[in-house]
């Protein structure tokens, strides 16, 4: 049995060839010649046998076009039945809406990509989308000008180049023959020295750091009516300060994690934000995992906080409660306010990456 959704039989088209598309469990071949994207529908149902002739009828569109006898008007690869009785039109007659197709793609992209993608990028794009106002192709203009006025100039132009990425795959699976946003994106152009501050260098300074941390260790500015004082955290920053690792990686660490009798630390796994809250991701940012080497003073600080009865599968760093620490209410509730209660320039929990890697190199 053949399935009724859209799909490329053939693969996709380079310059001169001609795919065979089942859609509807109809052949139909899409190809494009003299800058112009075609179809054609066969008018046959998907079979073994009607793949052979449907085969057939695509090389002979590729020899007239490689020798300069393609018909423009496509009688010529058409069934004689098709030309001599009226057949239903199996080609979509009602164009989807935007927010339709980007609802089909997120799930194409959803097996393909990170937790963290999905609810960092996709789950931010997909609220904007919902409020456009207007879902019609034809307005993209329209919805290209809503978007510039509505969201940062660097969010803008990373939607709109998403929003092309969906319809270049609606074109693909069939649903759509244009991608009214081709080209958008690349017009969109950044101020100088813009951006969101994500990936910016920005580390404390030694004395900055040393303060910061005698803050968390003692408790300044944290509230009264607080009902986890801020020292609980103290070995989680400590750690971060002292390895230059990423917050997510530190706070993903199990006891197993702490190898040649506390002398190295294997990083492994990550804890990042999903569509369905914190979940554990196997692998790093950048690579599969990275071993990174104890000195004394890391092995002493990991001796003194391990429990007496963990085991190989509790987490190093774990929440009041038992789990992972939500770094973005950390950030919110430790964090700012003790950076903004000390006067220093506000970076977020990632500088203490950079700030490892700088204080590090210059033997600090």
């Amino acid at each position: 049995m053949y399935s009724n959704t859209p799909k490329t039989l053939t693969g996709k088209n380079s310059k001169g060839t001609v795919s065979i598309l089942a859609s509807n469990n109809r052949l139909q071949l899409r190809f494009r010649y003299a800058g112009k994207r075609h179809y054609i529908s066969l008018g046959l149902p998907d079979s073994p046998d009607n793949r052979k002739f449907a085969e057939m009828r695509a090389r002979e569109i590729e020899l007239d076009m490689l020798s300069g006898h393609f018909d423009d008007t496509l009688a010529r690869y058409k069934p004689q039945a098709a030309l001599s009785t009226v057949s239903p039109d199996i080609t979509p007659t009602v164009t989807p809406k935007l927010n339709e197709l980007w609802t089909a793609f997120v799930e194409y992209k959803r097996p393909q990509c990170s937790p963290s993608t999905m609810h960092r990028q996709y789950r931010v794009h997909t609220r904007y989308i919902e409020k456009f106002p207007t879902h019609d192709l034809s307005e993209a203009a329209q919805i290209r000008d809503h978007i510039l006025e509505t969201i940062p100039i660097g969010s803008a132009k990373r939607l709109v180049t998403r929003l092309s990425a969906c319809c270049n795959w609606a074109i693909s699976s069939g649903k759509i023959t244009q991608n009214p946003f081709e080209g958008m994106a690349s017009k969109i152009k950044l101020p100088k020295a813009s951006g969101d501050g994500v990936h910016d260098i920005d580390p404390f300074t030694a004395a900055e750091r040393d303060t910061v941390l005698a803050a968390i260790a003692t408790n300044r500015f944290c509230s009264k009516y607080a009902r986890v004082k801020h020292s609980f955290y103290h070995p989680l920053l400590f750690f971060l300060f002292n390895t230059g690792c990423r917050p997510s990686e530190a706070i993903a660490l199990q006891w197993k994690h702490i190898q040649d009798d506390g002398r190295s630390i294997l990083f492994e796994q990550s804890t990042v934000m999903s569509e369905h809250g914190l979940v554990q991701k196997q692998g790093l940012k950048t690579q599969d995992r990275r071993k990174f080497p104890c000195n004394r003073k890391l092995r002493q600080f990991l001796k003194e906080i391990k429990p007496q009865d963990c085991s190989l599968e509790s987490l190093i760093f774990p929440s009041p409660t038992g789990k992972w620490i939500d770094i973005h209410n950390f950030r919110n509730r430790i964090w700012k306010p003790v950076i903004d209660g000390l006067g220093v320039t506000y970076r977020k929990p990632y500088q203490t990456r950079h700030t490892f890697i700088t204080l590090e190199s210059s033997g600090n």
